[in-house]
Parts: C-alpha cells; structure tokens; sequence
C-alpha cells in the first residue's frame, strides 16, 4: 500500500529551486531533501517560466512577477468598482439610515455577496443578520418610538414648535429626555420650526361647494381594513415648477392605496385618479368613513357624485385651517418629504421626482419600510399577522 504523497509549500518549493542553482549535481541533491529529481526539474522548469511567480502559494495563480503585478492592480480596479456600484446603487437609501440600508443589502444578496455590502456601508454583519431574523435591538426601538413621538408632536402642534416645547411635551407624556437630544432628533429628521414660510396652497377652501361635519374627531385607531380612509394634496418643488401628490391612505394598517401625481390641481388629476386606485386595490366595506380637508378636489361635485355613487360611504371633513384633523395624511407627508425630498442635494425634474416617488411609495413605504405604529412591522408583516 502507497503511502501518502507529501505536500510541500510554495515557499519551501521556491526556496529548494534558488538553492539547486547552486549545487553541481542536482540528484544528489534531490536525494538529499528527499524528493525526486524529475520533481525538483519540475519545479526548477516552473521557476524559469514564471520567476518566483510560479509559486503563488494557496489559491494563488501562477503567472510572471511582473504580469502579477498587473493582475493584483485589476483585481483591485475591479474591486473598486463593485464598491463604487454598490455604493451608487444604496447612496440614496443610505442617506435615510440603517434601516433603509438593510433592506437594499437583502434585495442584492444575489449581485452581491453580503459581506462585501456592509463593508462598504460600515454595517456588522451581526447587525444585518438579526435584522434580516426580525431582531431590533431593544435600544433602536425605544429610539424609532422617541422619533415617531417628536414627529407626531411636531404635527400635532402645526409645525409650530422647536425643540423646546416639544421636549416639554414629550416630558408630560412621561419621557425623560434632555432638549438638547430633541434637537438633535429633530435635526437629524429635519423638523424645523415653521415661521411665517410663504407655501403654495393645494386646496381651496374657499367655495360653495359641498362641506360635510368631521366625523373623525382625531379618533384615527381602526381595528380592521376600509373602516377609514384619509386623503390630502401635497405640492413638491421639481427644477420646472411644482407638481402635486394625492394620496388616500387606509388608517388600519397605514397602506397608501391610492395615490396621483399631477402637474395642475384639477379634480380630474387630482383626487378622482387617486380614488379610482384606491377602489380597486382595496375592497369597501359597509361604513367606510372617507375624510378629508375641505378643499375644492374633495367638495366639488364631480368628486361628491362618485362617493355619493357608493352608498356605504360616510363623507367627513377636516375644520377649516385645522391640520391636526387630518393627523395621519398630514404624518405621511412629513415621511415622504423626511426620507425623499429633502434628501435631494438639488431639484429633479418632473419625470425624474415621478419615478422617485413612484419607487418611494410602491417599493418602500408600502412594502419594507417598518413602521412603529404597527409594532415595527412592515405593513405586509402587519396584515400577516392580523
């Protein structure tokens, strides 16, 4: 029975051949470090076609010293532009935090190998693992929760306070937090005290079209689908003017079910488009409460018909200048504009804002961004589990 064959390394390889030059007879030689002379001629036909590239050691290609230079450079240039594209492709969701990271690092795990990915986003694998297991550090959570709470405040008070009274109520509610970690928050999600700043309005109040009471009261919890649903405009600045975002969101598990973007505010563009995606991506159900503010899109007759056509439907409007009556719509924005548009280091031209809030929407709001309110699930999460 053969023994095993011994395995010897490329240094010791590398070295045995430098010294054989030396020697006059070379299986003299091979005999005395007990190998064969056909296997130190091999060695000695390898180092004189590749020099000490010939022996690379493990997993190491042989190939010319200078040619390895080479090599080793384009292996890094390539490297390098994977980093680059990675970085290009995560840039914007990198922007937001962490928890906009993890999911574009699970969706590329297939292009790109994970550890290569939190390398270049400086995140601890262990970190995205148990994110990705549904794992939140108790530490982030109580965070997301504080962070929610000041945007809320930061609504709920039109805007209209700074860290101060906002730190103020956050103590009455029974927090215990210093004003200069509410600033800090409040930096970081850049929620600013709003003083005397001219706006575009987006809905006219100022009609004699149809008014309906508010039903709604600020009472926004619902325990199941189409029991209420809340709609509002929004202007966004593009590079060539505004263009304008309808939304209606089911307060029961946060979902914008339908939505337009339009470049003028007619009923047209605005709130039928919004309200016909609505239908038909959600089932209405008996009693559904449809609030809004009390804007022209919403009270003109058009709009009044096509509700009035579903009979199960209660209308409910928002008191005039009140934005706390339309809380939850009025919270959608200030994410959309919180984790998008303020964002962008320069305005984008219409088409290019349309794809961003396209992409904004439909593949991150609605189906990975986690959302306090429903326990730090994703809305689909949430529906699973209810």
């Amino acid at each position: 029975m053969k023994g095993k064959q011994r395995k010897y390394s490329d240094l010791f390889k590398e070295k045995i051949v430098q010294l054989s030059y030396k020697k006059n007879n070379l299986s003299e030689f091979a005999r005395e470090i007990g190998i064969s002379s056909s296997k130190l001629t091999e060695w000695r036909q390898t180092y004189e076609k590749f020099g000490i590239g010939g022996f690379p050691g493990s997993g190491g290609i042989k190939m010319k010293l200078e040619d390895q230079k080479i090599f080793e450079l384009e292996k890094k240039l390539k490297q390098s532009e994977q980093n680059f594209e990675i970085l290009e492709k995560g840039t914007k969701y990198l922007s937001m935090g962490n928890l906009s990271i993890y999911p574009f690092i699970k969706e590329n795990e297939k292009t790109y190998s994970i550890i290569k990915m939190c390398e270049v986003f400086g995140i601890h694998r262990r970190v995205y693992r148990n994110w990705k297991n549904g794992i939140i550090p108790p530490k982030k959570q109580k965070i997301l929760k504080l962070k929610d709470e000041i945007t809320s405040l930061y609504y709920l008070f039109n805007r209209q306070y700074g860290s101060v009274k906002i730190t103020r109520e956050l103590v009455k509610r029974g927090y215990k937090i210093s004003g200069n970690r509410v600033a800090f928050y409040m930096n970081k999600m850049n929620l600013k005290r709003k003083l005397d700043r001219k706006f575009e309005s987006t809905t006219d109040s100022k009609h004699d079209f149809y008014t309906f009471p508010n039903k709604v009261n600020r009472k926004f919890h619902r325990d199941a689908p189409s029991k209420l649903w809340v709609s509002d405009i929004t202007y966004i600045n593009t590079s060539v003017g505004f263009i304008y975002l309808t939304i209606i969101m089911d307060v029961y598990d946060r979902k914008i079910i339908g939505w337009a973007l339009s470049d003028d505010l007619t009923t047209k563009n605005t709130t039928l488009p919004a309200w016909d995606m609505a239908i038909s991506r959600r089932e209405i159900k008996n009693q559904l409460i449809f609030h809004s503010d009390m804007g022209s899109q919403y009270a003109n007759k058009a709009f009044t018909d096509k509700l009035e056509s579903y009979q199960c439907i209660i209308r409910s409007m928002s008191r005039k200048g009140n934005y706390c009556d339309n809380a939850m719509a009025e919270s959608f924005f200030a994410i959309l504009k919180r984790e998008l548009i303020y964002r962008q280091t320069k305005l984008l031209s219409k088409k290019k804002m349309k794809v961003e809030i396209f992409d904004f929407i439909e593949n991150w709001y609605n189906t990975q961004r986690m959302h306090s309110s429903l326990n730090f699930k994703t809305i689909k999460e949430f529906n699973n589990d209810n």
